[in-house]
């Protein structure tokens, strides 16, 4: 950091007073309710851009120190490091997405242009540093989330904080095909939730996945695999604390146990294509990948089970998954179905008067997509989301139209699709969206 300042502060120094100015202005702000209010809101600003400013004096302290040219290849992170002893390895990536979105409802009369909702915005910007720890047996991966979007809505389980962290997870290798995670990750859910948002087909994941995902949660893993031949077998299985990412507080229902079965017939993809989508690596011989996922969560607390609301209160939630994965020489298919399933999904208050429930039902996802020689791609989406009928909530059916250019796979991409929604009791939505992905 001392480096950083004594060559080039600037940056650092404009921070700081920024930080300054905000802490005028709380002090300027004395009684009242709403003089209070504003008085916390400014607090939690502060703390906030107290986080921002640490970070960028990291990143300017490395940075600075060694103005150079890199070896480092786009794509293959901003910073790689191994110690002299080789106890340890850093590696640090940052990307980002920018998105635009027009919708519209389609009615008799509507104006494509007054009634229309358009939005440009930043959907999401990340940072990563993993590495391995005293041995390559034991790796790491840190991943902070910074746009809006990634953080999400603080509530009282992350004690009204900003949810930056992603990803903080430790995975050891402590047997020949064993692996220990212990940290806060992604369970193993439905595959498309497991690719990362930077390696999607379009320009984001499909509703099957944000209606019924399990999503990331703080626990352990044990994972293991095997070979029969070509054939590869792996086996997950997941405890986690039920609450979701980034909480804090005493368990308030139960735990989540998950239990995930994959079997790849044709043996593996290349450069572990069964988890990023497209067939960028244009497989020579066709590959397959079939995934089975159980989901116990036990007296969940909200509306998704690790994500939405919380609820008044507590339902055992059951989901099970089946996904599947399809390459050869550019042809892509991925497939999914998932149902989540309570006893008496709806929630009433001691009046007997509704007050909410939880989110269950069965949703269906199949896209397929063809990748041209010059890195452009035609593919397809079809979604259907079917929830329970004591829920309330809506059947919905979405087309989906998009195509992508891969200038450096999925860490310079430029997509767009089409998307036409019909849902019952409303009127039918068309979608368009353009992205820019890019990642060092």
């Amino acid at each position: 950091m001392l480096e950083a300042e004594r060559k080039d502060g600037t940056d650092v120094k404009v921070l700081l007073r920024i930080s300054g100015h905000i802490k005028f202005m709380l002090n300027q702000t004395n009684g009242g309710k709403k003089q209070r209010y504003l008085r916390v809101k400014l607090e939690i600003k502060i703390i906030e851009m107290k986080k921002i400013i640490l970070l960028i004096g990291l990143v300017l302290a490395v940075n600075l120190s060694a103005q150079q040219s890199i070896k480092n290849k786009f794509g293959k992170g901003i910073i790689n490091m191994v110690a002299e002893d080789s106890s340890y390895s850093v590696k640090m990536g940052a990307r980002f997405q920018n998105l635009f979105i027009y919708e519209t409802p389609l009615v008799d009369g509507i104006d494509f242009y007054d009634d229309a909702d358009v939005d440009f915005f930043l959907r999401r910007a990340r940072i990563k540093f993993d590495g391995f720890a005293f041995s390559p047996k034991v790796i790491y991966k840190i991943e902070l989330g910074l746009s809006n979007k990634d953080i999400g809505s603080p509530n009282s389980g992350t004690n009204d904080a900003a949810r930056i962290v992603l990803d903080a997870v430790v995975k050891w290798n402590f047997a020949q095909n064993f692996w220990l995670w212990v940290g806060q990750t992604k369970l193993p859910g439905n595959r498309e939730r497991v690719i990362s948002s930077q390696k999607l087909q379009f320009v984001d994941r499909s509703l099957a996945n944000s209606k019924y995902n399990i999503d990331r949660d703080q626990g352990l893993q044990l994972r293991h695999s095997f070979k029969v031949g070509e054939m590869v077998f792996r086996e997950i299985a997941s405890w986690s604390i039920g609450e979701g990412r980034n909480y804090v507080k005493s368990n308030r229902g139960g735990f989540d146990y998950t239990g995930r079965i994959e079997f790849l017939p044709m043996g593996e993809f290349t450069k572990k294509g069964d988890y990023f989508s497209s067939d960028l690596k244009r497989e020579e011989k066709p590959k397959l990948a079939i995934g089975v996922t159980y989901d116990y969560h036990d007296n969940a607390v909200r509306e998704r089970g690790q994500q939405g609301d919380y609820m008044i209160g507590e339902r055992d939630l059951q989901s099970i998954m089946a996904d599947l994965m399809f390459k050869f020489k550019g042809i892509s298919v991925m497939s999914e179905y998932i149902s989540k399933t309570t006893d008496f999904p709806m929630l009433y208050d001691s009046s007997g008067i509704a007050s909410g429930t939880f989110y269950v039902g069965s949703g269906m996802n199949f896209q397929a997509g063809y990748l041209l020689k010059n890195n452009w791609e035609v593919a397809g989406r079809y979604t259907v989301i079917t929830p329970d009928s004591e829920t309330g909530n809506s059947n919905i059916t979405m087309y989906t139209l998009g195509i992508s250019k891969y200038v450096v796979g999925h860490n310079l991409k430029f997509q767009t699709d089409i998307s036409y929604t019909q849902e019952d009791s409303k009127d039918d939505k068309l979608m368009w969206r353009m992205q820019v992905e890019v990642s060092f």
